[in-house]
Formats: structure tokens, sequence, C-alpha cells
């Protein structure tokens, strides 16, 4: 396991070939193969964020992105529980989630 406990250093963007800072997280599950409590996480820059939003989104698969550093709180997606925040730093969320932040996308 890489960094088997530890905080990596700084935050980088998942997008292939970037090293750039993260500044948001992209939280997201394939329906198909995850259970409604897996979420997977990919890291993006500003740069980054809509790309990874959208290749997300044009397979259909519930996602949220929020602020990298949002605060772990108690968001959920339908029943399920997940790290991020629903304050005004989520700018998608997950199907069904009635609460959407400033900024939110239709």
């Amino acid at each position: 396991m890489i960094g088997a406990g530890q905080a990596p250093e700084r935050l980088t963007c998942s997008r292939a070939g970037c090293l750039e800072r993260a500044t948001w997280r992209v939280e997201w599950r394939n329906p198909k193969i995850h259970t409604e409590d897996r979420v997977k996480v990919w890291l993006a820059c500003g740069e980054h964020v809509e790309y990874l939003r959208e290749f997300l989104a044009a397979r259909e698969f519930p996602l949220r992105v929020v602020a990298a550093d949002a605060a772990t709180t108690d968001s959920t997606i339908g029943d399920s529980a997940i790290g991020g925040s629903r304050a005004a730093s989520v700018i998608d969320s997950f199907p069904g989630e009635t609460d959407r932040g400033e900024g939110a996308s239709a």
C-alpha cells in the first residue's frame, strides 16, 4: 500500500499526465459494480475538474464534486454516508439529492 497510514504531502490531480495541485474531489461510483456505500474519489485541479465530471456524467454514474479541503461531514447519497460537504463548495450532486450548493450545475 502506498503511503500506508500517512497523508500525502500534496494532493495531485488525477487527470493523466497532470501534476497540478488538486483543489476538487470528484466522488463517484459505478452503480453496475459498486454498492451504494462504495464511493470512489478522483482528485482534480481547477483546469480538469469539469473534464473529469463530464467523463463520469456521460456514463451516467452518480457523482458529486466538492472542494478538496471540504470537511467530511454527514453528507449522504440516498441512505449511505460519504465524505464531503454540502456547503457552497458542492458544484454537482448525486442523483436524488435535493439540497445542492451554490453554483450547482443542472
